[in-house]
């Protein structure tokens, strides 16, 4: 049973868990776990994805309930027009208080569209939630540090988080496409649990047909208390 943090005539708004598929693909085919179908099947009618979040990404995932909705919601996704989105993640390293990533991006492979331009401008915000320092030796270093970010993404392009990350140096633990294999590896076998540290916190965004402002939250998973043992004072 997935959490359903919002439905309505319109719309269904769940809290997506970490490690499933959003819905069925033939790059995974072993997989068995998928919002989409599971969610159809929990409230007895056809859903429409409005956005995607990768496998490892959990949090506010949100679908409408007629193709209608989902292709005026799904524009507003893409150029981020009227959203806010708020993500947690731990990444590499200790970043700046707080930032702006303006840095174009490369349309994906299968986002392809032959009457579209391959670099589409994105932007994101970050800001320094706290910070790690973990006993793990790197290169000349006896520890490795890592810190607890906020991140806004205000355009909607494919991996933007985890691409904008690993541009300023700073890559999200758990990242094998953007990140580092041997510190991921590393960092699993410390605190004894793989995934990607990215999750979907909360959205605000006009609902389809009222226009009416809906405010989405949820919870960090329990797994994010296990950075609470290698947790340091914020440096301001």
């Amino acid at each position: 049973m997935l959490d359903i943090l919002y439905l309505d005539d319109y719309l269904a708004i769940v809290n997506k868990p970490a490690g499933w598929l959003v819905h069925r693909t033939p790059l995974d085919r072993g997989e068995t776990r998928f919002v989409l179908q599971t969610l159809r099947d929990q409230i007895g009618q056809h859903v429409w994805p409005v956005h995607r979040l990768d496998k490892g990404t959990s949090g506010v995932l949100v679908f409408a309930l007629s193709a209608e909705v989902a292709r005026s919601l799904g524009q507003a996704f893409e150029s981020g027009a009227g959203l806010l989105k708020t993500y947690r993640a731990v990444v590499r390293g200790w970043p700046l208080p707080e930032g702006l990533i303006d840095h174009p991006l490369k349309r994906m492979p299968d986002d392809m569209r032959t009457e579209r331009t391959e670099i589409q401008p994105a932007q994101s915000r970050f800001a320094t939630l706290r910070h790690f320092e973990l006993p793990l030796p790197q290169q000349s270093f006896v520890s490795t540090r890592c810190a607890e970010v906020a991140l806004q993404p205000l355009t909607g392009r494919r991996h933007q988080l985890r691409r904008h990350m690993k541009h300023i140096a700073h890559p999200i633990i758990g990242d094998a496409t953007h990140g580092k294999g041997p510190l991921n590896r590393a960092v699993a076998d410390l605190i004894g649990l793989q995934r990607l540290w990215l999750h979907a916190e909360s959205l605000e965004l006009p609902h389809p047909v009222s226009r009416q402002r809906l405010h989405l939250a949820s919870s960090l998973p329990s797994e994010w208390g296990l950075w609470d043992a290698f947790q340091l004072p914020i440096v301001a």
